[in-house]
């Protein structure tokens, strides 16, 4: 009696078996990291928006600030008696708009990084659990 025969459709049944599962859990293991990553998104486009909501604000407190000043120191200009008063008016509204730019500066770029943090961060921290979980 010939059992190679009889064996072969038992051990090809069992490869097919074994392929079958890493089959299914290759696909498993895509399905979570595709919803992790889609959670990632989803938290960097929430934190995204939220910052650059704040970014926006804070150019129109800005932008306002800005013009108040820039009406105030007309005011104090057209007041103004003499050409030395011009001149010294003009000196420390330069001064000021100086030292209040690079604060305004400061502000935007803390709110730059900020910004790029909470997008990034999500995003990363979802990409290495995924590479945890599927390593």
């Amino acid at each position: 009696m010939d059992f190679s025969k009889i064996a072969a459709p038992g051990v090809v049944s069992e490869l097919a078996e074994q392929s079958f599962a890493r089959a299914r859990e290759g696909c498993e293991k895509i399905k979570v990291a595709s919803e992790e990553m889609t959670e990632a998104l989803r938290e960097s486009y929430s934190g995204n928006a939220r910052s650059a909501t704040d970014y926006g604000l804070k150019l129109f407190e800005i932008s306002n600030a800005n013009a108040a000043s820039t009406l105030d120191f007309f005011v104090n200009l057209f007041g103004s008696k003499s050409a030395s008063d011009v001149l010294s008016l003009s000196a420390a509204q330069a001064r000021k708009a100086f030292d209040t730019a690079s604060g305004q500066n400061r502000e935007l770029w803390a709110l730059t990084q900020k910004l790029a943090t909470e997008t990034g961060e999500p995003i990363r921290k979802h990409f290495t659990k995924v590479l945890h979980q599927t390593g």
